[in-house]
C-alpha cells in the first residue's frame, strides 16, 4: 500500500534533519554505544524503563549468571529478580531466555555478527520474529551495530515527529517507521543523526509536558507551536538558540 502523508511533511522532515544537524552534536560513522548482543537484550530491558534502571538490571543479570550461558539456564524467577529494576520483570525474563535459546539454537553461539552481511530485510524479519522483538529494538541493533539504512523511531522521536508535522497526528509509532524513512535518503549515517539528535529533542527541549517551545530551533514550521502561539515571529526566531548548550545539561546516551 502506498505511504501517504501531508504534502508538506517531507520538506518539514528535511529541514528538521538540516536544523537539529547543526544544533545537536554530529555523530560520526564510528558511533557505536554497544556490542550488538547487549544492544539487543538492553533495549528489552528497556521497555518503559529509565535508562539507569535498565543498566542496572543488566549489570546485576550478568553479575548473578555470569555469562549468556548461565542467563538462559537461571530459574526464571531468579532472572525476574535480577532484572527487577525493569518495568516488567516477570515478562521480560523468559522473554530474554527464549531469544537467547533461539538465537543460540539457530546461529550456534550468542552472537549477532551475521548480521553485518545479510541485507536490511532479511536481518529486520529475522530480528522481529523473536519474541517481544518490534520495530524499533531490530532497527537500533541494524542502525546502530551495523549501518543498515533503517530509522528507530521511539516515543521521543514520535513525539517530536507528529508535533511538527513530518506525520500525521495519528500515526502510530509503528506507522512513523515506515512513514519518516520514506521522507529520508537512505544513508545510514544520516538516518542515525536523524534518531539521535530527534530522541535528544525530545528528551530535553520537547517535552510530554510543557515543552520548552522558546529554546526550539525548529518553531518556524511546528504545527504545535503555531497551535499554541501563533505564527512564530521574527522577534521569537531571532532569539532561538542556534546550538545546543552543555550548560543546559549533557544530552542522554
Amino acid at each position: 500500500m502506498p505511504i501517504t502523508y501531508d504534502s508538506a511533511a517531507p520538506e518539514k522532515t528535511n529541514e528538521n534533519h538540516r536544523i537539529l544537524d547543526q544544533f545537536y552534536p554530529p555523530l560520526t560513522q564510528g558511533t557505536t554505544r554497544r556490542s550488538p548482543m547487549r544492544e539487543l537484550i538492553s533495549t528489552v530491558l528497556s521497555h518503559r524503563t529509565t535508562h539507569a534502571d535498565e543498566e542496572l538490571a543488566y549489570d546485576r543479570m550478568l553479575e548473578a549468571f555470569s555469562d549468556w550461558e548461565g542467563v538462559v539456564a537461571a530459574p526464571t524467577a531468579e532472572l525476574a529478580h535480577a532484572i527487577r529494576t525493569t518495568r516488567w520483570p516477570d515478562t521480560q525474563a523468559p522473554r530474554i531466555q527464549e531469544i537467547l535459546r533461539r538465537i543460540k539454537a539457530e546461529r550456534g553461539e550468542y552472537n549477532l555478527d551475521f548480521l553485518e552481511e545479510w541485507p536490511t530485510e532479511k536481518g529486520m524479519q529475522w530480528l522481529n520474529d523473536m519474541p517481544g522483538i518490534g520495530l524499533k529494538t531490530a532497527s537500533l541493533v541494524l542502525l546502530f551495530n551495523f549501518r543498515k539504512p533503517v530509522l528507530p523511531v521511539d516515543t521521543h522521536v514520535h513525539r517530536v515527529a507528529q508535533r511538527v508535522g513530518m506525520i500525521g497526528p495519528k500515526a502510530s509509532v509503528e506507522k512513523a517507521h515506515q512513514v519518516l524513512l520514506e521522507q529520508l535518503p537512505k544513508d545510514s549515517l544520516l538516518l542515525l543523526n536523524f534518531h539521535k539528535h530527534n530522541y535528544w529533542h525530545g528528551q530535553k527541549i520537547c517535552f510530554f509536558t510543557k515543552p520548552d517551545c522558546a529554546r526550539c530551533p525548529l518553531k518556524g514550521f511546528c504545527n504545535y507551536y503555531r497551535e499554541h502561539y501563533g505564527p512564530a515571529t521574527a522577534e521569537a526566531l531571532a532569539a532561538t538558540p542556534t546550538h545546543w548548550d552543555p550548560a543546559w545539561g549533557s544530552l542522554p546516551h
